[in-house]
């Protein structure tokens, strides 16, 4: 009896889940009159499939797509670099105001992104990175908080005694960084590398700030174009949210072997 309540609240809270991402698909395959029928149409007659062609098409979004991966593979290489780095270095120096110079670090957290729009914008503009893809790709060169802490506290399960038996075999901090504990943070890596992703895929106030240019806009500014001063574009806003969707859900099936696979223990062993 537990057995079968407990899976009933699970397959009850995984529709609450499923159906929205169900309406956006099949709203993404309805004709016109099927999108307003009343009552509404759970399955329509017939699959529109061209409707992805058509929204696709409908604003240059090959353009937006190349514009989005750049940002994504470029911020998100910048991120896991600059993060381990960074942690490895609060985790394994010992330096004077280390502990103060974190807790700093880490108060930055508190300072909501609403704050920081204005002088941002103003550094950028100051340095001519406005309307270029700059601003969405270098400050993730700086590492972010949250990251190096989730990191710092992953080596820091790291026995010290792996480091010290590398430095009795010749190994400076560098060689220690690069191949004993980033090949030891794959599973950190992994799921910072997939909160980033997340992050920059589906970032929407950055590129309406910095991007002025259509040339320069990404997939998720682009799908703000199909919603108009008079008429919004439903359907064809509904077949791109599809297609947004595809990246992240990919990455998550073949990251999740990763990210549950957290322990180090069998790697520390061996």
């Amino acid at each position: 009896m537990t057995r079968a309540l407990t899976y009933s609240a699970l397959l009850f809270l995984s529709a609450m889940f499923i159906i929205p991402f169900y309406w956006t698909f099949i709203t993404a395959v309805k004709n016109i009159g099927e999108l307003y029928q009343f009552p509404p149409v759970f399955w329509p007659n017939e699959v529109m499939w061209e409707n992805f062609v058509t929204a696709w098409f409908k604003q240059p979004f090959d353009v937006y797509l190349k514009n989005s991966v750049i940002v994504v593979v470029l911020s998100t290489i910048g991120q896991l670099f600059s993060c381990s780095l960074v942690a490895f270095g609060f985790a394994r120096f010992q330096f004077k105001g280390r502990d103060a110079i974190f807790v700093l670090l880490l108060s930055t957290m508190m300072i909501p992104w609403d704050v920081k729009m204005i002088p941002l914008y103003m550094e950028f503009n100051m340095l001519g990175w406005i309307n270029t893809l700059k601003p969405l790709i270098v400050p993730a060169y700086f590492a972010d908080a949250f990251f190096v802490f989730l990191l710092r506290q992953y080596i820091m399960t790291v026995p010290i005694e792996i480091d010290e038996a590398a430095r009795m075999d010749g190994a400076n901090s560098w060689q220690i960084y690069w191949r004993i504990h980033l090949p030891l943070m794959m599973p950190a890596l992994v799921l910072v590398g997939t909160f980033h992703f997340m992050n920059a895929w589906n970032d929407y106030l950055g590129p309406l700030i910095y991007l002025n240019d259509q040339s320069k806009y990404t997939l998720t500014l682009g799908l703000s174009m199909f919603k108009g001063l008079h008429e919004t574009d439903i359907t064809s806003i509904a077949a791109i949210t599809v297609v947004l969707c595809i990246p992240p859900l990919i990455l998550f099936f073949f990251a999740q072997r990763y990210i549950m696979d957290g322990s180090i223990g069998s790697s520390v062993k061996g």
